[in-house]
């Protein structure tokens, strides 16, 4: 399993992109083999951590998954200025797209999740577009919430699915997966917030050369100033890391 950093009371797994597709695809064989072991993905983001601070259940949620990638150049620089290193930003649009490729070369079998009415399907037909071969097997809007635990479980298990993507924001896909992972017959569940607005052309994604600068960050708040109350707990994070640092002094 990969190294871990911990970020204000949070691990979070200093992994590669590549590493940890493998780490999924590794779950859903040992899945198949003995048929109980389940794998949960969280993809956190400074939001997440500020989140975890103060819903305690959320935060002992987030030390049970078995994957926590850094969603987000705010961990990056949050592991640098704590003498670690996170070696990769692994979005969630990103492991989706790795993950989608991987599975139609192996035959996993895969389930999309939420979002608003009809965006699951879009972002499947194009998944299936990018990779012909690619098996998704359902796509489903559904409720968040337990009243909607009935339906949405009752199709990821006629569709026999090895991964389930589930896009309903944080915290709300995080305990989706939580509560169903283990009686939904899926090895892997991982939470992806907005990927599938990304994938079917809903919401433009940033330039590649401003994601390789770490400046996503700048063009989604540009085309949805609506997030500038969300982001704004960034120097707040920032600020926490730096006390952090300076206790370990």
């Amino acid at each position: 399993m990969p190294r871990t950093l911990r970020i204000l009371d949070i691990d979070v797994d200093a992994v590669t992109l590549a590493e940890s597709v493998d780490l999924v695809c590794q779950a859903v064989d040992s899945h198949r083999g003995h048929g109980q072991e389940v794998f949960q993905v969280a993809t956190v983001n400074p939001e997440f951590i500020m989140l975890a601070r103060r819903d305690e259940n959320f935060r002992q949620l987030l030390g049970r998954c078995q994957l926590r990638t850094a969603d987000g150049v705010g961990l990056q620089l949050a592991a640098r200025l704590l003498g670690g290193r996170l070696p990769q930003r692994v979005t969630g649009v990103d492991l989706v797209l790795g993950i989608a490729a991987a599975a139609a070369r192996r035959g996993d079998r895969l389930f999309l999740l939420g979002a608003a009415h009809g965006v699951a399907s879009a972002a499947a037909e194009r998944l299936r577009q990018l990779h012909p071969s690619l098996q998704v097997v359902g796509a489903l809007s559904g409720e968040p919430g337990e009243e909607g635990d009935a339906e949405s479980l009752a199709a990821v298990r006629e569709s026999r699915a090895d991964i389930v993507l589930v896009a309903y924001g944080a915290p709300l896909q995080e305990r989706w997966a939580a509560r169903n992972l283990t009686v939904s017959g899926a090895a892997v569940a991982i939470g992806v917030g907005g990927t599938f607005d990304y994938l079917s052309g809903r919401v433009r994604r940033a330039p590649a050369l401003m994601r390789r600068l770490g400046l996503e960050w700048l063009y989604r708040l540009a085309r949805q100033p609506w997030r500038a109350r969300r982001m704004s707990v960034l120097p707040v994070f920032l600020l926490l890391v730096l006390m952090q640092r300076l206790r370990r002094a």
